[in-house]
């Protein structure tokens, strides 16, 4: 799918006119949005890709300011400058719907610039949390220093790691860190929790099969086996795999398993970063979630557990093992 030719913007599109908005080599729709309204709606994009939101998805304001700690005029101003580079689409009864994905959503020119640098820098921070060279509370200025970052793309890492649940804004003035999972003690006992309720979820008298969800990460695990893992990065691909977890425990109804295993994936995403197994073998780990999602999707629940039971086994033998590489870049 090629993107669709970009348009010329409409007067007020984000609280300017139309004069600078013809979509060109040399500049682009975003050309006169301010670096907040780039920003989000760079977020936006992530959350697009990330969240394998199909085409037509309705993008509701308030929700995304909600997910992006934002208010909703930069949301607001983000989802026009996506509208003007064909991103989402004006919906028929007012705001707007997903208009591009897959590989046309990657090559949008909302990404800020100095991507590369940003994850970097992003990985940078992580793994100086998990090896505990940052304190608790951090300020703005301290993180700029210490990566060399100017104040949009510290700003935009903020932003995302406090939307990952990992650091939050202090009343006033600066930041602290939540905790993590930093130990292989306590990484290893998530993997028996979850062993206990990720199993028994399917089988809960109350699951009820959210197909098109389910649909929806089974189609993105089996893009990572088709190709797709070998040219992303741990944090995507962490993102995807423990999206497929939770919506399969979100099938079960049981608030309690659920919540349990959100508390868990927030507090073991630092690490896993680092344990990530290398793609050959991921590759073979993202092919059994399509199989646990093959069972689901014919109501072949007790099959689908015990698939699930071994994965987990499987995996957590493979990322817990002392001697397994490992690197959070």
């Amino acid at each position: 799918m090629n993107p669709p030719p970009a348009r010329k913007r409409t007067p007020g599109a984000d609280g300017a006119d139309g004069a600078d908005g013809v979509h060109g080599a040399g500049g682009g729709a975003g050309q006169g949005a301010t670096p907040l309204t780039r920003q989000t709606a760079a977020r936006i994009v992530e959350h697009i890709a990330t969240g394998g939101l199909p085409e037509g998805t309705r993008l509701v304001e308030r929700n995304l300011a909600d997910l992006l700690k934002v208010s909703r005029s930069p949301v607001r101003q983000a989802l026009r400058l996506l509208a003007d580079e064909g991103v989402v689409a004006p919906a028929a009864r007012g705001g707007f719907t997903v208009a591009l994905t897959g590989e046309a959503l990657t090559r949008t020119a909302t990404v800020p610039p100095a991507e590369d640098d940003i994850e970097a820098s992003y990985l940078r921070i992580a793994a100086d949390r998990l090896d505990g060279r940052l304190p608790d509370r951090v300020t703005e200025n301290a993180l700029a220093r210490r990566y060399d970052l100017p104040p949009g793309q510290l700003a935009h890492i903020l932003r995302r790691i406090a939307v990952e649940g990992w650091i939050d804004r202090l009343p006033g003035y600066g930041w602290e860190f939540q905790p993590m999972l930093t130990s292989m003690d306590a990484y290893q006992d998530s993997y028996r929790f979850r062993l206990t309720i990720e199993p028994a979820a399917v089988l809960e008298p109350g699951f009820v099969l959210d197909r098109d969800a389910l649909e929806t990460v089974r189609a993105q695990q089996q893009r990572l086996v088709d190709g797709d893992i070998w040219t992303i990065g741990n944090a995507q691909l962490y993102d995807l795999n423990s999206r497929f977890h939770e919506v399969v425990m979100g099938c079960s109804h049981n608030s309690f398993f659920i919540d349990g295993l959100r508390r868990v994936d927030r507090l073991r995403r630092l690490i896993e970063y680092r344990r990530s197994l290398k793609r050959d073998r991921a590759v073979v780990r993202c092919a059994e979630h399509v199989r646990i999602a093959d069972l689901l999707l014919v109501e072949q629940r007790a099959e689908a557990s015990e698939a699930l039971r071994e994965h987990l086994t499987t995996v957590s033998k493979e990322k817990t093992d002392t001697d397994a590489p490992g690197d959070i870049a």
